[in-house]
């Protein structure tokens, strides 16, 4: 089967952690065929405002990541343990089959920021149009560091 030339569309969902959807932040978006699931990754949390700052991996298991078959972590790439391979040089299309795919993206093990990758196909773009870019925004988003009802004390006197 040749590889696609056309970029690829995907639905991300901010997830709750037992996977529930509804109601939730997503975004579509559409990105280069031959990106690698880090570039996927990255297009992911930047459409949320997020900065991709802390390590993430991707999991078939969506609603408990510990008993994933199937996985791919940045921490193979940074040379630590993983039992999985890395995402950066794992292009999309070897793990993206077919529509309707999904995946569990967790960003940051610390706070688990859990999001719903589901690929939907052949995204119709702009030939012009410059990939990553965000097609659909649903619903505002949370902060990436006061979700959780922390006050910043920062900017104490």
């Amino acid at each position: 089967m040749a590889a696609t030339k056309q970029p690829q569309l995907f639905n991300i969902i901010l997830s709750d952690p037992s996977g529930g959807v509804r109601g939730r932040p997503s975004r579509k978006i559409a990105v280069a065929a031959k990106a690698s699931l880090y570039d996927l990754a990255e297009a992911a949390i930047e459409a949320f405002d997020f900065d991709l700052d802390h390590a993430f991996g991707f999991y078939d298991n969506i609603i408990n990541w510990t008993r994933a078959e199937e996985g791919y972590e940045l921490f193979a790439d940074i040379g630590q343990e993983s039992r999985f391979p890395g995402v950066q040089k794992v292009k999309i299309s070897s793990v993206f089959l077919a529509p309707k795919q999904r995946m569990l993206l967790l960003f940051d093990y610390g706070v688990c920021w859990h999001f719903i990758v589901q690929y939907l196909g052949d995204a119709e773009v702009e030939p012009a149009q410059k990939l990553p870019h965000v097609i659909e925004s649903n619903e505002k988003t949370y902060e990436q560091y006061d979700s959780f009802g922390v006050e910043d004390d920062w900017d104490e006197d």
